[in-house]
């Protein structure tokens, strides 16, 4: 167990979340958190959750519903996982891991009405796919043009 925490973006964590780092072959598959939180102003239906461990921020998701997700699926109920980033300096603690771990019960408690998690992988980005197929995230055979080639669809039923 990591100690790790989900919470809600709080304008206390932007300090720590502007200042993340990501080397230039992570940050192609990924929003760094200061530009997941630009569309997150722009667009209602986007949460941003920080995930912190020992009282410290170390990384951020986007969980996003509404009708602006009917490119991954037609399912109303449905969520999709965006912009997940772990700073590269609190990487290979199991931070990610546990926060995809913990998801499904933070949406449920969140997001009642959601039934179904979805979240794109790039077919390049092989260990994050490992990472989320380990934590149950299931590839149904659905594949998807990304901003850098294309992309994995993987489920998770909730």
């Amino acid at each position: 167990m990591t100690n790790t925490l989900l919470t809600f973006f709080n304008e206390m964590h932007r300090e720590a979340l502007n200042a993340f780092y990501l080397p230039q072959e992570q940050e192609k598959f990924t929003a760094m958190p200061n530009e997941a939180l630009i569309k997150c102003e722009e667009d209602r239906g986007r949460h941003p959750v920080v995930i912190e461990a020992h009282g410290k921020t170390v990384g951020f998701v986007v969980l996003h519903k509404g009708e602006n997700i009917q490119d991954f699926t037609a399912n109303p109920n449905a969520m999709v996982i965006r912009a997940l980033s772990i700073n590269h300096s609190e990487q290979g603690k199991g931070y990610a891991k546990e926060a995809m771990l913990q998801l499904p019960a933070f949406v449920s408690k969140h997001f009642p009405e959601v039934n179904e998690l979805i979240l794109a992988v790039n077919f390049k980005n092989d260990s994050a796919k490992k990472l989320y197929e380990k934590v149950g995230f299931v590839d149904r055979g659905q594949i998807k043009p990304g901003p850098v080639g294309p992309q994995y669809v993987l489920h998770f039923d909730v």
